[in-house]
């Protein structure tokens, strides 16, 4: 029987089989790295009892993606009979975990828990950030796609043409974010030793010309070649004229924009299009006033700064750059959660009944009706009836933004409090908790199906 959407073809198995061969030499060439450092394997050494070199184990490594890649490439039997594919159970662990709830639980916790290291565990935050390390990690990830590209519908989403970019990004901010940390806890560690900052000693002055003018060209150059290369491999993804009798489903923002495209989900369109962007923008620009701490600045530090720097990455991380992967590669036909080995079906509806704070409290809590003015009150009886109703939503509302303050200012931001000042601290917690307000209202929805705490359709305000 004929299948439409096979798994695996010819090509893709073939192009498999370049991509295993491209990691074998990216490995070729580490091996070659490693073994010119020397050293010795002390693992497989307590193991056998030999002396191993350190390369031994990378060299075996790079011998099996070569013959990997080479059976990919030389193979010419049924398609659907080759063996080297991602397992059906991970596929099904994989869709599972693509839950809003276990996805996002998974992506904070994983935060925490990584911070945690670096701020309290010396050893393993010193071996986190060794490049063997992250050189594994990497290979670890590239393995995994590549077995990833062997189901149809994974390929499909990672390789639109308008994904890939994405895809890349995420390992470009994976590894900036591993080369802060490396050059932060190296400097660190030579602060404790009474030595000035890495950026201090190495400090090279160039002239700009011919020295910076020279590097900018080649760069210039090189991304230019990169750009057009990708333009000549990669079709544009260009669909046909707009039309409003037609729209696509999904509808998607930009990449740029589906982190805000995915806080429609859980707030108004004036507060996730307007009000959460400009106190980002207005905390960015707040932040040089309200910093007392005037250590890290002009080389990189981490035990210096790391609340200031775990603020900025759970905000980019977390609540950025996972939003960003869960609108691209999760959100599918009909704005609902796809796993990323689901076929995108157009027929899948899931019912939501979510409910607003007021009718828990009113029809729920109190068991009485909805407070609604009588027919043809005036518009000030109405407004009475409007705020009586949502009185409920209006205290918690304002006592997340006035109570939690000088709460927290007595307890856990006490320091921060004295040394800040009233308006400093005051401007510092509310970004603080507005940046919090996300995930509070995502756990809300996700827990008892709430839509809103505030809702006041008859004034366009809802929260």
């Amino acid at each position: 029987m004929f299948d439409p959407h096979p798994d695996l073809t010819p090509g893709v198995i073939i192009g498999l089989g370049w991509m295993y061969m491209i990691l074998a030499v990216m490995n070729f060439f580490w091996t070659v790295r490693v073994f010119k450092q020397g050293g010795h394997n002390r693992l497989m050494e307590k193991i056998s009892g030999q002396e191993i070199p350190a390369a031994t184990p990378w060299a075996v490594y790079t011998i099996m993606l070569f013959l990997v890649g080479l059976a990919h490439i030389v193979v010419r039997s049924d398609p659907s009979d080759f063996l080297i594919r991602m397992p059906g159970w991970v596929k099904a662990i994989g869709d599972a975990l693509a839950d809003p709830v276990y996805y996002f639980a998974i992506t904070v916790v994983g935060f925490i828990v990584f911070i945690a290291v670096m701020v309290g565990t010396k050893k393993l935050r010193l071996w986190l950030v060794k490049p063997t390390v992250a050189w594994v990690f990497l290979n670890i990830s590239l393995v995994f796609m590549a077995l990833s590209m062997t189901d149809y519908d994974f390929r499909q989403i990672v390789g639109k043409p308008d994904n890939v970019p994405i895809v890349s990004m995420l390992f470009i901010v994976a590894f900036f974010t591993w080369l802060y940390f490396a050059r932060a806890l190296k400097n660190d560690e030579r602060f404790k030793q009474g030595e000035p900052p890495a950026e201090s000693v190495e400090n090279e002055k160039v002239l700009v010309w011919p020295d910076l003018v020279y590097t900018e060209m080649i760069c210039m150059i090189v991304l230019t070649v990169v750009l057009v290369a990708w333009g000549i491999v990669l079709q544009a993804p260009l669909e046909e004229p707009a039309s409003s009798v037609k729209t696509p489903n999904p509808s998607k923002a930009p990449w740029y924009f589906l982190g805000l495209q995915e806080m429609l989900v859980y707030y108004d369109p004036w507060l996730a299009g307007v009000v959460f962007p400009s106190m980002i923008i207005v905390g960015l620009m707040a932040i040089p006033y309200i910093d007392y701490n005037k250590l890290g600045n002009g080389y990189y530090t981490f035990d210096q700064r790391w609340f200031a720097v775990a603020t900025f990455m759970f905000g980019f991380i977390p609540l950025w750059v996972a939003m960003i992967i869960l609108g691209t590669f999760l959100r599918g036909p009909n704005w609902n959660i796809f796993g990323p080995y689901e076929f995108w079906d157009v027929h899948k509806l899931e019912a939501l009944n979510n409910v607003n704070l007021s009718e828990f409290f009113w029809l729920q809590w109190l068991g009485r009706p909805m407070p609604l003015a009588p027919a043809g009150a005036s518009g000030s009886t109405q407004a009475g009836y409007i705020l009586l109703r949502e009185f409920p939503g209006f205290l918690v509302t304002l006592g997340y933004l006035m109570l939690l303050p000088p709460l927290m200012a007595a307890t856990v931001f006490r320091n921060f409090f004295k040394r800040m000042g009233f308006v400093r601290y005051m401007v510092f917690i509310n970004l603080v908790l507005l940046m919090a307000a996300l995930p509070i209202k995502m756990v809300l929805r996700w827990a008892i199906n709430l839509k809103y705490i505030v809702a006041i359709p008859e004034w366009f305000f809802n929260i």
